[in-house]
């Protein structure tokens, strides 16, 4: 508590020094043209991808503050953005204590906006408790692991009138953007189908999906809503103001489970120890260790360890913790391979597929189709035939680099767009529309369970009344 009050005491002192006019109410439309000042709240990968844009462009956003549990990783994005040591908390509690004090001191948040890239477990706790103090907020996918945790999300976020944006990064890319201008411009028509295909990549899907924070649903979510629910939120926005009124999908743990280990493998249960490792795909010597060894040190190394990769300590973390462990050995329980099929309100269809076991990662296959065209793409470049016209014509979508094809950087610009001006519309979506695209997942991952097509309109109406019986 004194290390917070000591905080504090300096956030005033550097506020005095600051005059009224160059903190203004950013809720107001063209307010201001400071940079959007950041509090990032988890410095892991997806923290460290969208603040990359407050680097390359300084004038447009800064980070001013963080919360990180890990020291290394916690010092080392304080030192890239230059935060300062007053601003830089282990935990999240830590930051929002010290927000709510600085605004009953000298009546000022630490930032305009908060960013959240902690696990998904705890977006809906640490979204509710900044929307409370009138922050506005950009938080990674999904919006929160349970029905009712993301309705908390959308009324809070609704209640404090604060930009609203979610980590569907597949929207922001110009490869989607361009893609949906033309399905807005009807020059192909009316869009009727729509078939997509996620390689997830069969040691991506190892890595986060068998081994990593994503692989039992307990601790975090079902694998389609972890993984692809910016998928049916791009194609549910592609097919707007249509919304999905059926959804049926099937899926299963096919493969990562101990009835599927080679007998070669024997008893063991880690990677450095065990006699098949040469031969296996998923070995963790040859998803970590040799890249790091060849000097590598990104994803998915640099995920698995606290400050920067290297042998030792890769070595460490294998020998030690769940990334070593044998891929049908862990206690992963999510899917592997889903399909997904939708009915949309107006009679178009579309249908998706989520997979492991693909050398692509995360390089979606397209298919949509009009009554006048069709287009065909591969998130680098589309294919597109007009019908009337008889052409066809490549599009080569410009890549601005980052992550998703450009979609990172297209959404944190975006955001910070929408918070300079006030204006949720540039986002192309808000708080409510995101929740209507996640209800739309967990509708689909209903009917996996109960082998039932669900209605998606009565689910969620019925999630809304769960949601109100709780709130009285």
């Amino acid at each position: 508590m004194a290390a917070l009050i000591n905080n504090t005491k300096s956030l005033w002192r550097r506020s005095i020094r600051l005059k009224d006019n160059q903190q203004p109410d950013l809720t107001k439309p063209g307010s201001s043209e400071l940079p959007v000042t950041l509090a990032v709240i988890g410095c892991g990968q997806r923290g460290k991808a969208y603040t990359r844009y407050a680097l390359r462009a300084p004038e447009r956003c800064k980070v001013v503050a963080i919360a990180e549990p890990r020291p290394k990783t916690r010092q080392h994005f304080a030192d890239l953005h230059k935060v300062d040591r007053t601003l830089v908390f282990d935990t999240w509690e830590d930051l929002l204590a010290a927000s709510a004090e600085t605004i009953s001191t000298i009546g000022k948040r630490l930032a305009d906006a908060v960013l959240i890239a902690v696990q998904d477990h705890m977006h809906a706790q640490v979204a509710v408790a900044f929307a409370a103090q009138g922050y506005h907020i950009l938080c990674e996918k999904p919006m929160a692991t349970s029905v009712q945790d993301c309705i908390k999300i959308t009324n809070a976020v609704n209640d404090s009138g604060r930009i609203f944006g979610m980590g569907h990064v597949m929207r922001y890319s110009p490869y989607s953007r361009e893609i949906t201008e033309i399905i807005r411009s009807g020059a192909l028509g009316e869009l009727i189908n729509v078939v997509q295909v996620e390689p997830v990549g069969y040691y991506h899907f190892a890595h986060s999906y068998v081994r990593g924070n994503w692989s039992k649903e307990k601790s975090s979510s079902f694998s389609l809503m972890t993984k692809c629910c910016h998928d049916i939120d791009l194609i549910c926005n592609w097919f707007y103001p249509a919304v999905p009124v059926k959804v049926s999908s099937f899926g299963s743990l096919k493969h990562f489970r101990k009835s599927a280990k080679p007998k070669a493998a024997g008893s063991a249960t880690r990677c450095l120890e065990c006699a098949h490792e040469k031969d296996c795909p998923y070995s963790a010597k040859k998803i970590y260790l040799d890249p790091v060894a060849q000097g590598d040190l990104e994803w998915p190394a640099e995920t698995i360890v606290d400050g920067l990769p290297d042998i030792e300590n890769i070595t460490e973390a294998l020998q030690k913790g769940p990334y070593g462990l044998c891929v049908y050995e862990s206690t992963n329980d999510v899917c592997d391979n889903q399909v997904v099929n939708i009915e949309f309100s107006n009679g178009t269809t579309a249908s998706f597929t989520m997979i492991a076991f693909t050398e692509a990662i995360c390089d979606r296959q397209t298919r949509l189709h009009f009554s006048h065209g069709e287009i065909i793409g591969d998130m680098r470049t589309f294919t597109v035939s007009d019908f009337r016209k008889r052409t066809t014509k490549v599009h080569r979508p410009k890549n601005e680099g980052g992550g998703h094809g450009g979609g990172d950087l297209g959404l944190i610009r975006s955001f910070v767009d929408a918070v300079s001006t006030g204006q949720q519309n540039l986002l192309g979506t808000n708080a409510s529309e995101v929740l209507k695209s996640h209800l739309t997942v967990f509708a689909a991952e209903k009917s996996r369970r109960t082998g039932s097509v669900v209605d998606c309109i009565a689910f969620e109406q019925e999630a809304r009344e769960t949601s109100a019986n709780e709130s009285m």
